[in-house]
Formats: C-alpha cells, structure tokens, sequence
C-alpha cells in the first residue's frame, strides 16, 4: 500500500465518519432540512482533507514517539519510509486546498476555519504537557460545527453550540477509548491522556461523560424540535453506551 496513503491514513476512513457526522448534525439544522449542495460538496471534501491533514500533522510531531508503541513503529514517517520535509510538504499541501475550499464560503467561516487549523496543529503536541488532549481534540473536530451554522447563515446562533458541547463530549469518549490501548506504553515514555488521567475510574468518568452527551442530546432535540424519532434514536444509542461499560 502506497506510503502515502497511510500517513494519511485512508486506509482507515473510520476517522473521516467520526469528523464527518457532526459537520453532517451542524448542516442539516442549520439548513432546518437539507444544505445547499455546494456546502455539502465544500464541507464533505474538506472533512476529507483535513482529517488526512490533521494525521500527518500527528505523525510529525510523535515522529520520535510512535518508534517506541508495538501499535505504531511502522508509520512511514517513524519508519523511515518519508521524509519530515516531504511530511511537512503534504500537510501544507492539504490544508492549502482544504482553505482554498473555504475561501468559497464566507469571512466569518474563514476565521473560524484559521483557529480550527491551529487547534488541528496543537493538538498532537499537548500530549506533553497535559493530560487533556482529548479535550484539545474534540474542539478541533467540533470547529466544525460553527463553521458550518456560519457558512449557511452567516452567523452562529447560541443553539449550535450545543452541538459544538456534544461533539466535544463524544471525541473525548471514543478517543479516551482509543489512548487506553496504549496506555501502558504512554506511561512508561511519559504521554499525557485522559486514558493515563483517568486511571482504574476510566470506566466510571467514560460513563459519565456518556450520561452528559445522551442529556445533551435531548437538549438539541428540544431546541430544534426534533421529531420522536430523534428521541428513539438517542435511546437506542445510550443502549449501546450502556453495553460499552459491561
């Protein structure tokens, strides 16, 4: 497989849905119904580009790191297999056309494309000094939230930032999930996350923060007057939620 493609990691699209469903959330209420299809088309592509942006930005930064983890030596960057300059290159590469893309839009987008690029590049180095990456993360991906209320409205209402919380919450779960693979690793070459954080309660915080996202949720479906349907649906999935802690 192409080096290429997997420091970008499209070889696993796991990361574009997880960035792509609440860029999906933002734009149907913002649109109250369906988005224009530009918007669709800009924002879908440039989740694409970002997510693939925002992995080789990471894999820069743990260059001297991912050597050390049974699940990531084989990297191309720590392996060898490309150069930091050419990774570099690619990472500009992408976030050039990403806000090429943006540039279609409108100024407020714009500025709130600027802090989401500089959240995207902060946060594989906050692994150093803090325990709360995941926090760092789940606000890089929920930039796109406002980003997308500000491309179809020209402004972003207090309710969008209710979906902003959610996609917070719901990063810091899966990726909590995710870093305590690793956990024994990070610990021994001094990383930082919620999963070293949280320690033996990690089961009793993740299930806290799932309670916090399903409440959240009905707080959407209140200020958007969602149908019954939605409420079914965030039932069925705190099910699955619940099925994560046994």
């Amino acid at each position: 497989m192409n080096s290429y493609t997997r420091l970008m990691r499209l070889d696993k699209p796991v990361g574009i849905y997880l960035l792509l469903w609440p860029t999906l959330w933002a734009l149907f209420l913002a649109a109250d119904g369906w988005p224009k299809l530009d918007l669709l088309l800009i924002f879908t592509l440039g989740v694409v580009l970002m997510r693939s942006a925002g992995c080789v930005i990471n894999d820069y930064a743990d260059r001297n790191i991912d050597k050390f983890i049974e699940r990531t030596q084989h990297r191309p960057i720590t392996s060898g297999e490309i150069s930091t300059a050419n990774a570099l290159k690619t990472f500009f590469g992408l976030i050039t056309v990403a806000f090429g893309l943006v540039l279609l839009t409108n100024s407020l987008t714009i500025q709130l494309a600027v802090v989401a690029v500089l959240l995207a590049i902060l946060y594989p180095f906050t692994k150093r000094w803090t325990h709360l990456p995941q926090f760092v993360l789940g606000t890089a991906f929920a930039m796109s939230v406002p980003m997308a209320f500000a491309a179809t409205n020209n402004f972003v209402p207090v309710s969008a930032w209710w979906i902003f919380a959610a996609t917070i919450i719901w990063t810091v779960i899966y990726d909590t999930m995710y870093a305590m693979s690793d956990r024994e690793e990070d610990i021994k070459i001094g990383i930082k996350s919620t999963a070293v954080l949280f320690a033996t309660y990690d089961r009793l915080i993740l299930g806290l923060l799932q309670i916090a996202l399903i409440l959240v949720f009905f707080e959407i479906s209140e200020i958007f007057k969602m149908s019954i349907f939605f409420d079914i649906s965030i039932l069925l999935a705190s099910t699955l939620m619940a099925y994560h802690q046994f």
